[in-house]
């Protein structure tokens, strides 16, 4: 088992926990939650792969589908455990964009793309199974919204490229780069950081129209 296919497993095991957990949320049957489950893993990293012109990973191996089974129910029989950790869906969700932007970045890379490019497909891989698992889920997905989601994958992605051009050993590469991701969500909630808002506070949009 390489280490790209490790980095996979322990995302979509973090995605898939996230997922359980939003849609215990929204009270859905036991069907609803596999979805929402699944298409927050590997949501993300099927796009990636479409667009890369590869083989989409899921397809090729079952233990992915086997993975996630196995977290979704395991997940829902511990469900008021995960529930009692404070902020749990958060940090699940926060270790699935560190793990996922390295290895989009990194298959990026396998396929000669520039850094530019690996790193839009690090954030991609990371951010869009929460935008598909948020819009079923009737939420504005947080990608779209002022808090620093997306800039936290694109920081780790050129944090990559940095450390590679210093000559870093790959495999601290891959912790250095999702740490980055990981330390700049969880700084930005927890000192309350956020983008820059274009509206005024007391501007009301409907004017325009």
């Amino acid at each position: 088992m390489d280490y790209i296919l490790i980095l996979d497993i322990l995302g979509v095991i973090a995605f898939s926990i996230s997922g359980v957990l939003t849609s215990l949320k929204k009270r859905m049957d036991a069907f609803g939650i596999l979805i929402i489950a699944f298409v927050t893993s590997v949501g993300g990293g099927t796009l990636r792969d479409v667009l890369l012109g590869v083989s989409v990973m899921w397809l090729q191996n079952m233990t992915y589908v086997y993975v996630i089974i196995i977290t979704t129910i395991l997940a829902v029989i511990f469900r008021k455990k995960l529930f009692y950790l404070r902020k749990s869906l958060f940090l699940f969700d926060t270790l699935g964009i560190g793990l996922y932007t390295v290895v989009g970045v990194e298959k990026g890379i396998a396929q000669g793309f520039s850094p530019i490019i690996c790193i839009a497909l690090g954030t991609m891989s990371a951010c869009f199974g929460g935008v598909i698992r948020d819009i079923l889920c009737n939420e504005i997905p947080q990608i779209f919204r002022k808090e620093i989601y997306a800039t936290a994958c694109i920081l780790g992605g050129f944090s990559y490229f940095v450390f590679l051009k210093l000559n870093f050993p790959v495999s601290l590469i891959f912790i250095l780069s999702g740490s980055v991701v990981i330390v700049v969500r969880l700084s930005a909630v927890i000192f309350k950081l956020s983008l820059p808002s274009i509206y005024k506070k007391d501007e009301d949009i409907e004017d325009y129209w």
